[in-house]
Order: C-alpha cells, then sequence, then structure tokens
C-alpha cells in the first residue's frame, strides 16, 4: 500500500509539471505564429522579347523563337524533357515499348481541355501528326523524312501506337510538338494554317490561354495570357503573363528601366554589364546547346598528319579556351569536354579532360617526329609534309575572333595556320563535301534532348553523312549503334560512357565550348526553379509554379511580398 501511494504521488506531479508547460507554451495575445511563406494566386508578369510578333503556332514559330517563347506557354506536346534530358509525360499519361523498340503504345491523360472548354482527345494528335505526315515545305526535311517511315494507329479516344521500322530509342525525342485542336483546324493542311486566323487568337491545352494582342499605331506590339483555370496540372499561381516585343536587348532594357517589363528573355552581350549591375535583377544562366567544336579532316591526304593522336591532342591542348571565353563570349560560355551536353544522363562526369597547356602540347607535337625545316621555316612529318592547316570558318566577327586566338595557339605550337572565312552555307557546303582541312563551326543541338551522338559520329555517317571528320573507330561505331536502339536507359548510360571515353582518347576533332544563355527577371518573381536547358523556351518549364504574392501556411490573414504590377497595355 505505502509503494502504491508513491506512484500515485509522482504520476500527479508529472501531470502537474506537463499541464504547467502547455501554458506557457500557449500564444498570448497578438503574438505571431512562425510560418514559412506560401504562394497564391495573383499578379502579373510582363517579358520583353527581341524580334517582331508573326504567328502563334507551334507548327509556325520554329523560324521565330520570340513567337515560340509564347507558343511555349499556349501549347502542351505528348512528351516533355527534364533538365537531365529523360523524358517525362506531358499529354501523354504514360506509354510502353515493345521488346524489340519498334512499336511505341501510348495512353493520353482524360483531364486535359482545350482553351475553349473543349476536351482534348487522341484526335488531336492523329491531326497534328497528319501536319508532319504532310510532306509541306514548312517542315524540315529530316522531319518528313523521319515521320514518312512511322505509322500511327489511333486504338481508341485516349490509346495511340506508333509503329517504327525499326528500333530508335531517341524516338521521345520527335514527340514534343505542340498538339493542336483538330475541332477547330480540322480539314486545314500546313497552306491553309499559314494565314489562318487561329494564328491570332490560338486556342491551346497550356497553362496560359490567349486573352488579346497589344497593339500599338497598327503594329501588334505584344501578347496578353491569362490563367488558365482548367489546366490539367493546377491553375497557375500568376493571374497574367505578358510579352512585348522588341526592335533590341537596347530597347528592351530601356523599357525594364521604364518598368514597363519586368524581365528579360534574352540578355545579349551588349546589355550584359548592366544587367549585372541591377540590384533588383535575378540572373539566371545556363549551357545552351550549341557546342562550337573544330572539326579535322581525317581523311584528307593533304594533312595526313592529321590522323596522328598525339598530334590531335596537342592541337586541342594549345588553344587557350578560358582566354577565348573572357574576352569573346565576356565570360558567358563554357568549356566543353566530349561530345555529349554535360548534366544531361548520357555525360560522363569523370571524363578526361584536356586543358590548356603549352608545355605539354609542345611535348605531344614534339613526340609526333616532327622536323623543323630551315628552308620553308616551318615544321614537317618524317615523309617531309609540311605541318600547316587552313581553318575555315563562318564569317561572323565572333567566329573571327575565336579563329584568330586558336591560330595563336597553334602557331605558338609551330604549325603554320592559314584563315579562311566563308558565308555559313558555304561552310556547311563544303564540310558536305570534305573541302577542308580544319574548320570552326556550331553544332546547333536545341530541341534535341536525346544525345544519340551517331549521326555526327557513327561510321555509316563518313563520306556523305555528319560524320564530317570522317572518323574510322568501329568500336566507338558500335557503342553508338547499340545505344539508338536499346530501350533500357541504364544500359544506354553505359553505352555513351564507353564512347566518351574512346572518344576522348582518339579526339578525331576538337570540342570548345558552349555558349551561355543570360535570363534576367525581376526578383519580385518567386518559385522559378531554372535548370540546364535544350531551348532558350525552357526557362518557362514550371512557369505554373512561378508566383508573386505570398500567405503563410498557418492560414492567418494573406500578406502580399510584393505590389500586384499593373498589365502593359
Amino acid at each position: 500500500m505505502k509503494k502504491f501511494r508513491w506512484q500515485l504521488l509522482i504520476i500527479l506531479i508529472t501531470g502537474l509539471v506537463v499541464g504547467v508547460l502547455l501554458i506557457l507554451q500557449q500564444v498570448s495575445p497578438g503574438q505571431e505564429v512562425e510560418s514559412t511563406p506560401a504562394p497564391i494566386t495573383g499578379g502579373v508578369y510582363t517579358e520583353a522579347l527581341v524580334g517582331d510578333f508573326l504567328r502563334l503556332n507551334p507548327f509556325l514559330d520554329i523560324y521565330n523563337p520570340p513567337d515560340h517563347a509564347v507558343d511555349k506557354l499556349l501549347f502542351d506536346g505528348l512528351v516533355k524533357f527534364d533538365s537531365q534530358g529523360i523524358p517525362q509525360a506531358d499529354l501523354a499519361e504514360s506509354w510502353g515499348v515493345s521488346q524489340d523498340g519498334t512499336t511505341y503504345n501510348f495512353s493520353l491523360r482524360t483531364d486535359v481541355y482545350w482553351h475553349d472548354g473543349e476536351p482534348f482527345s487522341s484526335n488531336d494528335v492523329m491531326y497534328t501528326i497528319g501536319l508532319l505526315q504532310s510532306g509541306h515545305g514548312l517542315v524540315p526535311q529530316d522531319l518528313q523524312n523521319f515521320w514518312a517511315e512511322v505509322q500511327v494507329v489511333q486504338l481508341s479516344e485516349y490509346q495511340l501506337q506508333f509503329l517504327l521500322p525499326e528500333a530508335f530509342a531517341p524516338f521521345l525525342d520527335y514527340l514534343t510538338f505542340g498538339i493542336l485542336p483538330e475541332h477547330l483546324l480540322a480539314g486545314k493542311g500546313l497552306e491553309e494554317l499559314i494565314d489562318d486566323p487561329f494564328n491570332l487568337a490560338p486556342v491551346g491545352t497550356g497553362p496560359f490561354k490567349f486573352q488579346r494582342l497589344l497593339v500599338e499605331n497598327d503594329e501588334i506590339v505584344g501578347v496578353v495570357m491569362e490563367a488558365f483555370d482548367a489546366y490539367y496540372i493546377g491553375r497557375p499561381y500568376l493571374d497574367e503573363v505578358i510579352f512585348r516585343y522588341y526592335p533590341s536587348s537596347e530597347a528592351a532594357y530601356a523599357a525594364y528601366q521604364d518598368g514597363i517589363v519586368e524581365g528579360l528573355g534574352e540578355v545579349d552581350p551588349s546589355i550584359l554589364s548592366a544587367v549585372l549591375a541591377d540590384p533588383n535583377l535575378s540572373i539566371y544562366t545556363a549551357r545552351e546547346p550549341i557546342l562550337t567544336i573544330t572539326y579535322l579532316n581525317l581523311d584528307n591526304n593533304e594533312v595526313g598528319f592529321l590522323q596522328n593522336a598525339d598530334l590531335r591532342r596537342a592541337l586541342l591542348a594549345a588553344i587557350d579556351r578560358d582566354l577565348i571565353i573572357e574576352k569573346v563570349y565576356g565570360g558567358q560560355a563554357i568549356q566543353a569536354n566530349g561530345p555529349i551536353m554535360p548534366s544531361t544522363w548520357a555525360y560522363y562526369t569523370d571524363l578526361e579532360k584536356i586543358p590548356y597547356n603549352l608545355a605539354q602540347a609542345k611535348e605531344l607535337f614534339a613526340a609526333t617526329g616532327a622536323i623543323w625545316n630551315e628552308e620553308t621555316l616551318s615544321y614537317t612529318t618524317k615523309e617531309g609534309l609540311e605541318i600547316a592547316l587552313n581553318l575555315l570558318y563562318p564569317d561572323t566577327p565572333e567566329h573571327a575572333a575565336i579563329a584568330g586566338y586558336i591560330q595563336q595557339g597553334w602557331e605558338a605550337l609551330g604549325v603554320k595556320v592559314t584563315l579562311e572565312a566563308k558565308p555559313y552555307d558555304e561552310v556547311l557546303a563544303d564540310l558536305t563535301a570534305r573541302n577542308y582541312q580544319a574548320a570552326l563551326v556550331d553544332i546547333n543541338l536545341t530541341r534535341s534532348p536525346d544525345p544519340d551522338p551517331y549521326p555526327f559520329w557513327g561510321q555509316a555517317q563518313i563520306g556523305n553523312g555528319q560524320n564530317y571528320a570522317d572518323w574510322d573507330n568501329r568500336s566507338a561505331s558500335e557503342f553508338l549503334e547499340q545505344a539508338r536502339i536499346s530501350v533500357d536507359l541504364a544500359e544506354r548510360e553505359r553505352l555513351y560512357k564507353n564512347f566518351q571515353v574512346l572518344f576522348m582518347r582518339d579526339l578525331p576533332s576538337l570540342p570548345l565550348f558552349y555558349p551561355v544563355y543570360t535570363y534576367a527577371i525581376t526578383s519580385d518573381i518567386k518559385g522559378i526553379n531554372f535548370g540546364p536547358i535544350f531551348e532558350s523556351a525552357d526557362r518557362f518549364n514550371n512557369v505554373q509554379e512561378w508566383y508573386i504574392l505570398s500567405g503563410r501556411t498557418d492560414g492567418a490573414a494573406v500578406e502580399g511580398t510584393a505590389e500586384e504590377p499593373t498589365p502593359a497595355e
């Protein structure tokens, strides 16, 4: 009995202590509860685009980047890609691939609506693909060739089947095109669509829907879009997004200074320093999908010395890429390492790097057995072939400056260099005909999230394909051939890793750098998730999550973190 009383007393004391603590922790009147900001709907964002308004139609904006940026908010595709280049469902809910990689079965989302309230279905996809398969000249030739061999079967209202003539792992890359509404455009081909009123008042399925055009002095100067309440992911936080078109980066920045716009769609080098100095702007940068490379013609007897891998390595080590990035790009570029874009799923992060090192370059050059010729004041091979190169490049100030720095580095190494500038189309013609020795060019990988380097380095592309270096490496080619038919992403990653190791060991051409895309937006806009991009319009990948106003997570009275901007008129 005595023992029991002590237990009862302990329980009583413990209860009193807990009670006192609970009383002390209660919130007194007027005291704030700690909470985290949570976005709420409201606000208007206005962005400056450099260029002119033409047509709002995903099939017609390929030739006008400003319109494509607007279409990014209006239209969706079957598939989209994340910042690593991994495919994600968009209007397609899911898909499956046959074991042999030739059949793709797609299930479409059933909760998607067009901006006019009509439901989205496989009819819209069939109509849109019909435009791709029409053979019209507005469709790029490579897409015409591709879609001519793909059979599309409409299985039901929300199911489709794609039948490929052979396995092709990058197929999903070809399903990012914006889908058009069949119920509004049925029976119209691309020729009719060119001047169709739809292009001035489009209807899509994207997070924002068209509201009106801004017109000043009988000229279209902007587009106003409002949040789409029925967007399948959820209504965007912003009420409106407005785009305004300007003739130059300077004019766009002046509009920002005047308070007309809150964002700059692209920061040109001409305004970069001013933008970087502005404390009210948030700056976002990402590697552009453009690889600047120096192709080496490995099958040109005039420069047979290029077949020596040590000499090719010496040529790369003699180029001061950091200096070029600083002087030509104003620091807005990153060095390239290998032929696959960094930050993507296929890039091998531990790949060997060849930095600028003139002393080491000279050692490699000497190891090739190069002989100094007093008569010609140049180096020759053991066979008497003068070690000299003609460097072809596009006739632009930027490429001319880069070529000049490459010339300095190679001549410091002991290689004579002659520079030759031509218009871009003539440079491409010379590459295609293999009528060059070395060529400084840009490989544009825009809208190509899947790496697939096969077109540029596969053996089947030697001679008359895009393997302009005529690199003849069977092992590397086999890795690429297997990777483009495998449906297993992990297996493709392994194959591409092996390919990259071989590439840097053999170095058939010289990857130099990727330019950097710079985007500036007022710091009032929150929620931006800016990762690696495959086109500049990818800055809007999570636009439905952008917000200006925020409240508190405890359900207390809402407060704004910024004043709501007035729509530009």
